[in-house]
């Protein structure tokens, strides 16, 4: 595996004219990071990696300086996965001077469910997103489907600008208990990480629901979120959306249930495709 630290060491090393397939990160890799580095070789005749710790997308209040930095057990992770090229960035070379030009995705998209509870996050994850982009110049993209909607953001963003990138969507890794896979877990203490797989119990309780034939979302939504509470979560939300574009189901389209709350100090989000 090559590593690059400056915008043109990477250059350098991908200016042969090659496919590369990217997947963004911000380091502390797990299992499900390592899924999207695989699914990129399958797809580009280059694969690329890159970690950076992006300050854009962190509200005040959140955790940018304590976010887990895991250099040396990240590049072990990404060789045994096979990446060719990882690109590093410290914030002077990714942003060498004040990132006053940002990318604001589009509102009806990014101004709900997270884009509520975290403002101004998309426009961070759409600017450094962008400027990745520019820097690796891929012919796909990986992106894992748990972040659902920074998925559809992403793909909104690369639509409206024209980019010549696929962005592809990989499945959710989850652990035996089904717990998606997240770097957040690793702040979750033992008893906690136990409780952790309610989260996606309730999500499998609401697509059964819809399943079954209940139309009253609203009331669905509230009994999931009660529920968490109950057992001593702090929900943000739960919410059926349709998949197209994440707003509320106007009838007969395919839906996806996504939810965001808080276990302790630890604040987790998963999502649910409802198979008809």
């Amino acid at each position: 595996m090559q590593i690059a630290r400056t915008i043109p060491e990477l250059r350098s090393l991908l200016g042969d004219g090659r496919r590369s397939a990217f997947v963004p990160t911000m380091g502390n890799l797990h299992d499900g990071h390592l899924a999207l580095v695989g699914r990129a070789r399958t797809l580009g005749e280059v694969s690329v990696a890159s970690i950076f710790v992006n300050r854009l997308q962190f509200l005040p209040h959140e955790d940018f300086d304590t976010y887990p930095r895991t250099w040396d057990s990240d590049c072990e992770k990404l060789r045994a996965a096979g990446c060719d090229v990882l690109f590093a960035p410290d914030e002077k070379a990714l942003y060498p001077e004040p990132q006053t030009c940002k990318v604001h995705p589009d509102p009806l998209l990014a101004d709900t469910l997270e884009g509520a509870f975290r403002p101004g996050f998309f426009t961070g994850v759409c600017t450094v997103v962008m400027k990745l982009f520019a820097c690796v110049q891929p012919r796909f993209a990986v992106f894992g489907m748990k972040d659902y909607q920074q998925l559809m953001v992403v793909r909104h963003m690369v639509r409206q600008f024209a980019l010549p990138i696929e962005v592809v969507g990989a499945p959710t890794e989850r652990a035996a208990d089904g717990l998606a896979l997240s770097s957040r877990n690793g702040y979750l203490g033992p008893q906690e990480r136990i409780q952790a797989r309610e989260l996606p119990d309730a999500l499998r309780a609401v697509a059964q629901a819809v399943r079954e034939g209940e139309r009253d979302f609203g009331a669905i939504e509230a009994r999931a979120a009660a529920a968490l509470a109950a057992r001593g979560w702090q929900p943000d939300y739960v919410a059926i959306r349709r998949r197209a574009d994440l707003q509320p189901p106007a009838g007969g389209e395919p839906l996806v249930v996504l939810a965001a709350a808080r276990l302790g100090s630890t604040r987790l989000i998963d999502n649910l495709e409802i198979d008809a």
